[in-house]
């Protein structure tokens, strides 16, 4: 492969997100989305650029073949893919072929929401760009270290034979490469290094990662398992769907939907699963909002001190993502649980979210060193991309 770009993609069901990044560099060369795929008023956004409207039930063939058009002076010499869920099939990036492919179809029982929208995406990827060489970067791939123990739900074996029913994680890009520009930051190797990291979003996890390693995570089977998130429940009693079905007259997929589509943030405030907003109402005075945000910050604590188990110390613990990264107020309500640990946050830092001292949001005295890392799960796929398509030129 010659040096170039990568474009870098991420399918949803009615949506595709690309970016076009310079590897080496890091540098986004273009960034943008097409939205409301499949419906009578599908939108596509390139860059700076005015949005615009695509043919009614423009597929994600149609929005490649709009970015084609956008990207025909930029060098593209590959395509990286966005795949949350790969199984115990995938414990590393992948080059695309047919059979790979087949593999990932069948990782779609174990991410139903999820994958078959980012097969959807490579195989129109792969006809619109069928002469670059396309590789899958796994949501799940960092996780394939962790240890039986972290991994085995203690139900009968022989669901874990027959369909390897079992804790996968995911929000593994994310979590690998805070971890990397953390040991960066402190100047350690990573593999000195025993950290815990929060990827907090409208989803949510925390990963125990030692000696660059994962060894546990708050994702389980499927990305509903662990914290609080935007949507979605977290834990809950595994017997809550059977009293649901028995009491508010629903069938298992309407319970699948609610704890999906309608828990969390928004089922708890009734409001919003937007953190921002929440912040806003509590502000004003919202009781519904003030519990949101409270049980967010609580079970988040709770899952952080958890992850420690799989630790012989923490060196760091990293907050990321839209909420870690911008949530002043709900990073300081989360160390403040964490008295056990020693937190002790410094109040301008963390109002800067770090940017003063290289990400630290704790005091110097702080036996808890806790610092906010932006993510870049975008430049972590165009670097495996780069690298396995320099590796089989």
């Amino acid at each position: 492969m010659t040096s170039g770009a990568v474009l870098v993609l991420n399918s949803g069901s009615s949506s595709l997100k690309f970016a076009v990044i310079e590897p080496d560099s890091g540098r986004v060369i273009a960034q943008g989305i097409a939205e409301r795929l499949g419906s009578g008023e599908p939108t596509f956004q390139f860059g700076s650029a005015p949005e615009r409207r695509l043919d009614q039930g423009a597929t994600h063939a149609e929005a490649l073949a709009a970015l084609l058009g956008d990207l025909k002076d930029v060098s593209v010499v590959a395509v990286g893919h966005r795949v949350v869920h790969g199984g115990e099939a995938f414990s590393n990036s992948v080059v695309l072929d047919d059979a790979a492919l087949k593999q990932i179809r069948a990782c779609s029982e174990l991410a139903p929401l999820h994958n078959p929208a980012n097969v959807l995406g490579i195989e129109a990827a792969r006809r619109a760009f069928a002469e670059l060489p396309q590789v899958a970067v796994f949501d799940t791939a960092f996780h394939q270290t962790l240890p039986r123990a972290a991994y085995h739900y203690a139900i009968p074996y022989e669901y874990y034979e027959q369909h390897r029913v079992r804790r996968y994680g995911f929000h593994g890009t994310s979590h690998c490469y805070v971890a990397e520009v953390a040991a960066c930051t402190l100047g350690k190797p990573i593999e000195s290094l025993d950290l815990v990291t929060a990827h907090l979003g409208n989803g949510a996890s925390v990963c125990a990662i030692a000696k660059g390693r994962s060894v546990d995570t708050s994702m389980g089977f499927t990305p509903l398992e662990g914290l609080v998130m935007g949507t979605r429940s977290g834990d809950v009693d595994p017997n809550l769907h059977e009293f649901l079905v028995k009491h508010a007259q629903l069938d298992l997929h309407q319970v699948s939907e609610i704890l999906n589509k309608k828990s969390g943030l928004l089922g708890l405030s009734g409001v919003s699963n937007d953190m921002r907003t929440l912040l806003a109402l509590r502000a004003q005075g919202n009781d519904r909002a003030r519990l949101a945000i409270e049980v967010f910050c609580y079970r988040l604590a709770k899952a952080i001190l958890a992850q420690c188990a799989g630790l012989s110390r923490v060196d760091a613990l990293v907050f990321t993502g839209g909420i870690g990264e911008h949530a002043a107020e709900v990073r300081a309500e989360t160390l403040g649980h964490l008295r056990v640990l020693g937190a002790a946050v410094d109040d301008e830092l963390n109002r800067a979210h770090g940017a003063e001292q290289h990400g630290r949001i704790t005091r110097e005295s702080s036996p808890l060193l806790a610092l906010v890392i932006p993510t870049n799960e975008e430049l972590v796929i165009a670097r495996e991309t780069a690298r396995l398509t320099r590796q089989t030129a």
